[in-house]
């Protein structure tokens, strides 16, 4: 067993695929520092108040619903852009250039002074970052055979690795660099590496797909039923059929292959998974502020560290779910993840130390990377290739459901609990338990 895990991790990291999939893993993660952490972190200091930081983020409810207009990522070719770049990489780029416009639209921005700018510019980076996550998303399926089950985890585990760079080094610069440059410059800054993503996107391969083939058998029943000819008779047959393949085949595909009763047990799982951890990481910033760590200590230990510990622990994590299987370690790493969010309470208690905060943030990390992991690759085992935008998507935007639309009630929860930091984060831990007593079902 032990030259079998050798053998595969070193084949398997050596796929030229996984540097593609890190590379579109780090843009996926990098908006999240423009609306999150860093956005938070602005707010805080301009005044506004806990609660109201706390619905800010309910912006990323977009997140959630992005399975919405997923089925057109999957049927609709953008005009000059699709047919020189191919499907995914056209809507990747697209929204990569809306991105950078509307960082640089923010850097001018003084949400202090006035949040309406602020709160649009975000709202149009967090709809073209939903957006390509689901190209992206599409892209990393796309780019791994069925039967390369190995290959499908080791690319999950280089997604979030990508996802965690992205989201944590432009993050740890940010924190170093505010107090002398102040944020408005730091976005500036930020503007550029949205372009240096974009240029990048450009010299990527589009990943090959029989796509159109799958999704023709999977619309077939569908296409040739009452329901089109019901449709059919408002729209028009060719309308129809268009339709039917596009926003109703890959949902009666997913139902259809996993069963009604599994379906919505694994879309309740996924909506309440990582709820807590949601709750923690939502006020984790404001908690570390109000405490006493400054804006180095935040980028040294929560980004910095965090960062390192995550690459480690999603490599190793890959290895475990290997060796024991994915529904072990998912819920091994719910238990630990729940335990783990236990010593930011102790955090609460004793007051700003950062060797604490270190081993809050390397446990936290720990338990994440392998529940991460598991989570994804589980996702991803269940996504059909005929329709990998669409019923990724709507997996991926169930799990985002639960952390955005109810965690944007986590600074309001904090001061419903009369400032107790301690008390908040043991209920963060507390609402962990339910979805793993649903995983043991399944």
């Amino acid at each position: 067993m032990v030259k079998q895990v050798s053998n595969w991790q070193w084949r398997t990291y050596l796929d030229k695929r996984l540097i593609f999939i890190f590379i579109l893993g780090f843009a996926s993660g990098y908006p999240w520092v423009l609306i999150g952490s860093n956005m938070t972190a602005w707010l805080q200091e301009s005044g506004i108040s806990r609660a109201h930081i706390g619905l800010f983020g309910s912006m990323f409810i977009v997140y959630a619903v992005n399975f919405t207009w997923s089925p057109l990522l999957d049927r609709v070719s953008l005009p000059f852009l699709t047919p020189k770049l191919g499907l995914r990489r056209s809507w990747i780029i697209l929204m990569q250039a809306i991105i950078g416009i509307m960082t640089l639209i923010m850097a001018t921005t003084s949400p202090g002074d006035n949040l309406t700018p602020t709160i649009i510019a975000a709202l149009l980076i967090v709809f073209a970052s939903a957006t390509q996550d689901i190209a992206i998303d599409a892209y990393r399926i796309d780019s791994m055979k069925t039967t390369e089950t190995d290959k499908i985890q080791a690319a999950s585990a280089v997604s979030i690795i990508g996802w965690m760079t992205g989201f944590s080094l432009p993050g740890v610069l940010s924190f170093w660099y505010v107090d002398s440059l102040g944020w408005q410059n730091i976005y500036t800054l930020l503007a550029l590496i949205s372009l240096s993503l974009l240029i990048t996107t450009l010299f990527l391969p589009e990943p090959y797909s029989e796509r159109k083939i799958l999704q023709k058998k999977a619309a077939y029943s569908l296409t040739h039923s009452g329901l089109q000819n019901k449709i059919g008779y408002i729209i028009g047959p060719r309308a129809a059929q268009w339709f039917i393949t596009t926003f109703i085949a890959p949902f009666s595909d997913f139902f259809k292959g996993n069963g009604l009763r599994i379906s919505i047990c694994l879309l309740i799982f996924v909506f309440s998974f990582k709820l807590g951890e949601a709750f923690l990481g939502r006020m984790a910033v404001v908690f570390y502020k109000e405490i006493g760590f400054s804006n180095q200590d935040i980028g040294t230990y929560s980004k910095g560290l965090g960062w390192l510990f995550t690459v480690i622990f999603t490599i190793i994590s890959v290895l475990a779910s290997v060796r024991y299987g994915l529904f072990k370690i998912l819920l091994i790493g719910g238990f630990c993840m729940a335990a783990s969010n236990l010593l930011f309470a102790w955090l609460a208690v004793i007051g700003p130390e950062t060797w604490l905060l270190a081993l809050a943030v390397v446990t936290d990390n720990l338990t994440t990377a392998f529940a991460t992991v598991a989570m994804v690759s589980f996702i991803t085992w269940l996504t059909g290739r005929a329709f990998s935008a669409t019923q990724y998507a709507l997996l991926a935007s169930i799990s985002t459901m639960g952390r955005t639309v109810l965690a944007s009630f986590s600074g309001l929860t904090v001061t419903l609990l009369n400032d107790n930091w301690a008390l908040f984060f043991v209920l963060t831990a507390v609402i962990i338990l339910p979805s793993l007593g649903l995983l043991i079902y399944i």
